[in-house]
């Protein structure tokens, strides 16, 4: 009975600023790989060092859907959101040498993950609120949805996004939601970006065990949600800046 109830505490560890915490190390980790090794080869350290980057994306993805259920102010959340995703903007075109000419450059990876957040929370919110007819509301999310592509994780964070949060509360489900999103986005990869990329994204499974350990509980420091909002452009910044000494003014980011 002991032993039961030791590994049912197990399971119950991490409360949501201890994930958040493995999310920012993971993106940290994740990022810096894309500075000492930029274009995604496949040596064993850059591939190993991305599989735990790809940790970050479903964490991020996974505590969008709890924040939407909680917060007491949707319109403050996304607000709060859109802020943060037009600053992460020009901190993540400066950290990787980004142009910020939409029309210069590839059309894939033009602006951060931030943006996606926050359009999942839009389309969210309309679904919810919105009492416009069916197809007008799906008109509109359809159009927000689409205006991701350019962005890190394209559409498929708002797609992935959607579907968890359909499901919240169910965490297998949930992944099962989020996989077949992931897997297309592996298959756009492996055709058009980068083979090695898109073997990468296999590490996204990883999230699922470090998940199960989430308690369901905030923890006690309030600010964590704050540091997450701060450290991101702030990292990218330093990123941006350690690439200039090191590469000149150079697109590192494929």
């Amino acid at each position: 009975m002991t032993k039961a109830l030791h590994i049912m505490e197990l399971k119950k560890l991490f409360n949501s600023n201890y994930l958040k915490l493995i999310a920012i190390i993971a993106m940290t980790i994740d990022h810096s790989t894309d500075l000492l090794f930029p274009g995604f080869p496949s040596e064993p350290a850059p591939l190993i060092l991305h599989f735990i980057g790809r940790l970050t994306a479903p964490i991020m993805w996974f505590f969008v859907c709890e924040g939407y259920h909680y917060t007491r102010d949707v319109k403050k959340y996304m607000l709060r959101l859109g802020i943060f995703a037009v600053i992460s903007h020009f901190a993540y075109c400066f950290g990787f040498g980004i142009s910020l000419n939409p029309f210069r450059g590839s059309i894939f990876n033009r602006t951060s993950v931030m943006y996606p957040l926050f359009i999942a929370v839009l389309v969210l919110y309309i679904e919810d609120n919105m009492t416009w007819k069916k197809w007008q509301k799906f008109l509109l999310q359809t159009v927000l949805i689409f205006s991701a592509f350019p962005a890190d994780w394209s559409c498929i964070a708002v797609l992935a996004i959607v579907g968890m949060y359909s499901q919240r509360g169910n965490l297998e489900k949930q992944m099962l939601k989020m996989i077949p999103w992931v897997f297309l986005y592996g298959l756009v990869s492996y055709f058009f970006v980068s083979k090695v990329y898109a073997l990468e994204l296999i590490g996204v499974l990883m999230v699922y065990p470090v998940l199960k350990l989430y308690n369901g509980e905030r923890g006690k420091a309030k600010w964590m949600k704050w540091f997450f909002y701060i450290y991101y452009p702030l990292h990218l910044v330093a990123i941006g800046i350690i690439r200039l000494i090191v590469y000149g003014n150079t697109n590192i980011c494929l």
